[in-house]
């Protein structure tokens, strides 16, 4: 339903507070993505829709101030629908008057200076309304050009921009993720796929992570830091699957994953299984059970049986031997024949990420060039 519907009229004499000094109103300035994101390094932004909008995926960092909650937005859009624009406008009026001070006291506990940003779903009537109203408490806003759904629009194109993808493989309890975040503290560019996604995975990858993100949530936050990447310069991500857990990496990153240079480590079996243990070993009997049994179709019932076995026994070195023996490893093996772009191996003898990255490092500035940027077009 569009915005238009959903806000009491910009001037309602009975509802609007008598000002003193109407002189303060400041007037609202309508941004495009950019700019708006640029200036909400600064300023607070404040997300008017409702809670399940919110819910559903946001800007990163917003604050939600809902002018209406989700059972009021549904009764004005049936009204809408049913009678018409002016009756549902007038509900909004009557729904949205005794809030609105409890609005501006929202907005007051969260503006640390005197400049807000505003957004709604379509840069409607909704955020313009709140903005109006905080420009007669002093305040200058800020609403966004075509909302939430511009923003996402952007979101989307922001994975067509090329980077310079360099890709760390490895099979599974390398250390992939303790290595990327080594090349971080040394200052370089790193997208921690997992990370945003709360899920390392795998079958096991839920085990003490947050709840994922909502789709939409999980393209906002990696788009946020995407776009503030450095194109010259070289970005490593950790070779993934497309789908991580419930979330899938969008199209056009995942093309340009597929196309870079693959820098694959190799760390001896021992040294893999050791780090299996102490990574997953802590977590709960029924835990580890569940995910087994997700893997079961996979790992066949014999061995399903026997690792279950072994974790009963308490002898997880036995239970993650055969998870790798005959799945995790044929599994990234046969995904890794499948790619068609350079492939460089490195074997490593220890699972200190410190020196790992330093080898990397090093080995990187072996290769002839880096990466150049490929457009998923």
């Amino acid at each position: 339903m569009a915005d238009k519907t959903l806000l009491f009229p910009l001037r309602t004499p009975d509802i609007i507070p008598v000002m003193d000094t109407p002189q303060t109103s400041r007037s609202t300035t309508k941004l495009d993505v950019e700019p708006f994101l640029e200036l909400s390094q600064r300023y607070p932004v404040i997300d008017v829709r409702t809670p399940a909008e919110f819910a559903k995926g946001h800007i990163p960092g917003a604050i939600n101030i809902p002018l209406f909650s989700n059972e009021e937005r549904a009764v004005i859009g049936t009204t809408y629908k049913q009678v018409g624009q002016t009756e549902a406008m007038l509900l909004g009026l009557e729904i949205t008057g005794p809030k609105m001070r409890s609005l501006i006291e929202q907005i007051q506990a969260v503006a640390a200076e005197g400049t807000l940003l505003f957004q709604c779903w379509r840069g409607g009537m909704r955020s313009e309304s709140v903005a109006w109203l905080a420009g007669l408490f002093g305040y200058r806003c800020y609403t966004l050009r075509r909302g939430y759904k511009g923003f996402r629009n952007y979101v989307l194109q922001t994975f067509d921009r090329p980077n310079r993808l360099l890709v760390l493989g490895g099979k599974t309890g390398s250390g992939k993720t303790e290595i990327l975040q080594a090349l971080k503290q040394r200052g370089e560019q790193v997208i921690d796929l997992e990370g945003l996604a709360h899920h390392k995975g795998s079958a096991f990858g839920a085990l003490g992570e947050a709840a994922q993100p909502s789709s939409q949530q999980f393209e906002n936050e990696l788009a946020m830091q995407w776009r503030q990447l450095d194109p010259q310069r070289p970005v490593w991500v950790e070779d993934e699957s497309r789908q991580i857990g419930k979330l899938s990496i969008p199209l056009a990153l995942w093309q340009q994953m597929q196309a870079a240079k693959t820098l694959f480590i190799e760390v001896p079996v021992e040294l893999r299984n050791c780090y299996l243990v102490e990574e997953y070993g802590h977590f709960p009997m029924s835990a580890l059970l569940n995910a087994v049994e997700r893997l079961e179709k996979r790992l066949g019932y014999q061995n399903a049986h026997l690792v279950v076995e072994a974790l009963q026994a308490n002898d997880l070195t036995t239970c993650c031997d055969i998870l790798l023996r005959h799945y995790y490893d044929k599994s990234y093996v046969r995904s890794l024949s499948k790619r068609n772009s350079p492939i460089h191996h490195i074997e490593l003898d220890s699972l200190d990420p410190d020196r790992n990255a330093d080898k990397l490092l090093a080995f990187a500035d072996t290769l002839s060039n880096v990466p150049p940027a490929i457009s998923a077009k």
